[in-house]
């Protein structure tokens, strides 16, 4: 499992749109998820201990980020080839027991994760009202063990400020996770 760090916010950059299964039946696109004040694309998947370190928090932002017009929306991309826990069955499982607030999709052909230039899991997107991008960092300072609880909730943070003036910060800490489990060619 390689550790991967994510690229620094591209400020502005728009949302690719999308339409992708989700593990409650229906089909989500960007429009779908969005919330009234912006969107937050979450890259994750069930096997990776950065995602198992923080899903707890994940859920806890989520829910909050909802109540301040922030959509949220979590993708899995990885090739299950190799990490079973990863199969759809799997992604079903794991948002009906962790009750996600948030749809749960499947990018079976990475054509998702690619046009986003997702690099790992978890790799989080923040956009803003008009879907440009404004946060392309961490979730805290968790790694693979969760950061104490008084740990700035820098996902949260910025979201907020997203909310709320419609921009992101200009320092931004990098998300850190596993790296996407691409498809062989």
């Amino acid at each position: 499992m390689v550790s991967t760090a994510t690229p620094v916010c591209a400020f502005g950059t728009p949302a690719p749109d999308f339409e992708l299964p989700g593990t409650d039946g229906r089909q989500h696109s960007l429009a779908s998820c969005r919330g009234t004040n912006g969107l937050l694309v979450m890259f994750i998947c069930n096997h990776c201990p950065y995602v198992k370190a923080v899903l707890d928090r994940i859920i806890r932002d989520a829910r909050e980020l909802a109540t301040l017009g922030i959509g949220c929306v979590a993708i899995m991309s990885n090739d299950p080839s190799d990490y079973p826990e990863d199969r759809w069955d799997e992604m079903v499982r794991i948002a009906r027991d962790r009750a996600f607030p948030f749809p749960y999709l499947l990018d079976a052909d990475q054509s998702v994760a690619r046009a986003y230039g997702a690099v790992c899991t978890p790799d989080f997107f923040g956009y803003d009202a008009s879907l440009g991008l404004q946060y392309r960092g961490r979730l805290d300072a968790s790694r693979k063990e969760a950061a104490p609880d008084d740990a700035p909730r820098d996902l949260f943070n910025a979201m907020r400020q997203v909310a709320e003036i419609g921009t992101g910060p200009r320092e931004q800490i990098p998300s850190i996770g596993c790296s996407i489990k691409w498809r062989s060619a």
